[in-house]
């Protein structure tokens, strides 16, 4: 069965088209969701279409042209979905993902299904609360995602060179509003000392995260995921040192950490998953 998966949970909308092993057979990406399904799906034929969002919203008035079939679900489940079918997650019953980009957020699976809470909100990691600071971003934005979202990491970055600190960044972007997490993780791996110190300080975070994820939950894994995995060569090792720090003697032995695979494809994959199974249901 050829699905349709939609991404609406970070400010770009991702698409994939999904065939049965998990393949993204096409992909695409843009600001218009409908207008990207109908190019990416290019004539193809699709038995179903899954939505994700954070609130669970579906677009399905305009979808039907694609497929009959429209499945909204949530980001956090959608993104979980894909690591335990194809991600790192892959046979785990019990694990969960912490998902970063523009938007924060965390999926959970309990003995193999999604879990969203009795209200639909569980998986809302934004709101983990890291820093006992009081900070009006913080209030808006969620305190874990104030930090490590990618406006996060950049503006930390920022308010440093605001500070007096010197960075290289600053050259390579043109100027401050210009600056992203990209120009933050490049300059750490070219040795900016101002960028190093940001991504040690993201480790930490999202060190700190997973560990709250995995005392709570007991999982098999716990997966980040999202555009900040693309940084796992210079946070993957420094998450699980972290974590490390946070959780109860002996946990490590059994707890599995891991940055995904997929892209920025995951959550878009996990849809299409959604979709499929809730048609061959």
């Amino acid at each position: 069965m050829t699905a349709l998966g939609v991404d609406l949970a970070d400010r770009i909308v991702r698409v994939v088209v999904v065939g049965d092993d998990g393949r993204v057979i096409a992909r695409g990406q843009g600001s218009d969701a409908l207008e990207t399904a109908r190019t990416v799906a290019n004539g193809q034929k699709i038995a179903c279409v899954g939505v994700a969002s954070i609130d669970g919203a579906s677009l399905a008035a305009g979808l039907a042209q694609i497929a009959g079939q429209i499945v909204a679900c949530r980001a956090g489940a959608a993104a979980i979905t894909a690591e335990a079918w194809v991600g790192a997650a892959r046979g785990a019953r019990h694990a969960a993902c912490l998902k970063i980009g523009d938007r924060v957020l965390a999926g959970i699976l309990l003995d193999g299904r999604p879990w969203t809470g009795a209200h639909g909100h569980a998986g809302a990691a934004a709101w983990l609360a890291l820093n006992p600071v009081e900070r009006q971003d913080y209030r808006k934005f969620g305190s874990l995602a104030a930090e490590v979202s990618s406006k996060g990491i950049a503006r930390r970055l920022t308010w440093r060179i605001q500070a007096g600190d010197h960075s290289a960044v600053l050259e390579r972007a043109g100027d401050l509003d210009a600056i992203t997490s990209v120009h933050v993780f490049d300059g750490a791996r070219a040795g900016d000392g101002v960028s190093v110190s940001v991504v040690r300080d993201t480790a930490k975070y999202i060190g700190m995260a997973v560990a709250n994820l995995a005392v709570t939950l007991d999982p098999e894994v716990v997966v980040v995921t999202g555009s900040v995995a693309k940084a796992s060569d210079l946070l993957l090792e420094p998450v699980r040192q972290e974590c490390a720090r946070r959780v109860p003697p002996g946990m490590m032995d059994t707890l599995r950490v891991e940055f995904s695979p997929l892209g920025d494809d995951g959550v878009a994959i996990g849809a299409a998953r959604i979709a499929a199974t809730a048609g061959a249901a």
